[in-house]
């Protein structure tokens, strides 16, 4: 298989890896979007977390650990962690993966931007069906 990110885990592509442990490989994004962002992917394959459930689970004690290392090393004050399944979503590399990204009091993260959405929530609702 040529995953980008099996081929990191294994070595074969060098990165700046913040954290591993025995399910897990953090490492920097070589494209941040801002100061300190880090991926963190399980180290066996997986497509994303829709298609292998157990992935997220793998991965989630590394995204808590590389969060707080941020915070503690870089000073940031909170963190969006973000995982896209699918190119509609965004994903380019199909290997599961969450992004940590570090935010700062002079850059706050994206939940600060409101996104117009046209179809009403209650119809959004009823179409989903009550849990």
């Amino acid at each position: 298989m040529d995953c980008l990110f099996c081929r990191i885990v294994a070595g074969e592509i060098p990165s700046m890896k913040v954290y591993e442990d025995e399910f897990a490989f953090a490492f920097l994004d070589i494209s941040p979007w801002q100061t300190g962002h880090a991926l963190v992917v399980p180290k066996r394959h997986s497509t994303d977390a829709l298609e292998d459930e157990a992935a997220l689970g793998e991965v989630a004690h590394a995204v808590v650990t590389v969060a707080n290392l941020l915070k503690e090393r870089l000073g940031a004050s909170a963190v969006n962690l973000l995982s896209n399944a699918g190119s509609d979503a965004g994903q380019e590399v199909f290997h599961t993966h969450v992004h940590v990204i570090p935010r700062y009091p002079d850059n706050p993260g994206i939940g600060n931007v409101k996104s117009v959405v046209s179809e009403d929530i209650e119809v959004t609702f009823a179409r989903l069906g009550q849990a």
